[in-house]
């Protein structure tokens, strides 16, 4: 194998979080290639590893059987030497409400490329504000995912709100030794909604008081609503999502249930951001686009153009395409057009 220069990764800049540490494993990981990643969250008031970042480590040290330095809580120095991706069935633990999802998309890249399938179990949270849900990851993102080759399934076992956690999600990933190029450039088909509000050891009046003020304010059909009980559940916990599905690409709007919020104030919040997505004609909204970014650069380095409109490009996503540039011989383009739209362009790097 050839050995490669360590990159080295400041993790105070640009948007300075987790997600940094998370694409940095994935795609060292995947190309084989050593990092290490100072100032770790620096641009966060708590800097250094969490629970959930560093179940991450450790998950990708094992599918990889990498060698790693500084993978301990509130570690702001990380190294990682990796080794075989290897598939097969691990159980990961985060704890308490740490993001099962977030682990979860950070060991898929290297999964993809492992040399067997993988059935991977996650314990955590499913459902917090700042992490994408579980219906996110399944509704959203996989389903494009597999539009590029990938052959993923992921069901849920026990949902996992803030703050208590307890949640279980499985994902069996089998390898995938090239990806297509994906181009989500306008919406296709009509829209479709669909809004859920889930309720666990709480009233159902809650779920229902929040799909009655966005029924009554977006007048949709009451076919397009549910209010679902959540039986199995580390804790009490309410979410309402609002599920806007063109023919090829679905958004899924997210408002979290807190103490002392009241039902009606969540469903007009989650309701806001549904309309202010749908008031423009990008197809891709800014989560969403954050997280096409990796699995198309990957498949830029095979050769295979990937492109896609949004609306402003985030803080997040300058981030990762940064990170991105770092690890893989691409060039990435963000042209932004009169309307505000930008449309990004990843294909493998010409030599001139």
């Amino acid at each position: 194998m050839i050995e490669r220069k360590m990159i080295e990764i400041d993790g105070s800049e640009g948007e300075g979080g987790g997600q940094i540490v998370r694409s940095s494993l994935a795609l060292a990981a995947v190309t084989q290639t050593p990092v290490r990643i100072s100032n770790i969250r620096g641009g966060r008031k708590k800097p250094g590893l969490l629970r959930q970042h560093l179940a991450g480590v450790k998950a990708i040290a094992r599918i990889g059987d990498a060698e790693i330095e500084g993978d301990s809580l509130g570690s702001e120095t990380l190294t990682l030497t990796p080794g075989v991706l290897c598939g097969g069935r691990h159980e990961i633990q985060v704890g308490s409400a740490g993001s099962a999802v977030l682990v979860a998309q950070t060991i898929l890249p290297a999964l993809m490329f492992a040399d067997t399938e993988s059935v991977i179990t996650i314990g955590g949270g499913t459902h917090a504000s700042w992490a994408p849900p579980f219906d996110f990851f399944q509704r959203c993102y996989l389903p494009l995912l597999t539009r590029m080759g990938a052959d993923v399934d992921v069901s849920i076992q026990s949902y996992g709100f803030y703050p208590a956690g307890g949640g279980e999600i499985t994902m069996r990933v089998r390898p995938t030794p090239t990806l297509r190029g994906l181009s989500l450039l306008q919406r296709e088909g009509k829209l479709k909604t669909q809004v859920q509000a889930l309720v666990a050891r709480i009233p159902e009046s809650i779920g229902e008081r929040e799909c009655e003020v966005i029924r009554r304010r977006a007048n949709w059909h009451r076919d397009a609503f549910e209010v679902r009980t959540i039986e199995r559940s580390g804790g009490p916990g309410n979410v309402v999502m609002i599920g806007c599905d063109f023919d090829n690409v679905s958004e899924l709007f997210i408002g979290f249930g807190k103490v002392g919020v009241k039902a009606e104030m969540v469903a007009r919040g989650v309701l806001r951001e549904a309309r202010t997505y749908l008031k423009t004609d990008v197809p891709v909204g800014q989560y969403l686009a954050d997280q096409l970014l990796l699995p198309m650069g990957l498949a830029a380095v095979q050769g295979r153009e990937s492109e896609f409109r949004t609306g402003p490009i985030s803080q997040h996503s300058l981030t990762h395409i940064d990170v991105l540039r770092r690890f893989l011989d691409i060039s990435i383009e963000t042209l932004e057009s009169d309307d505000g739209s930008v449309t990004v362009r990843l294909n493998k790097r010409q030599i001139s």
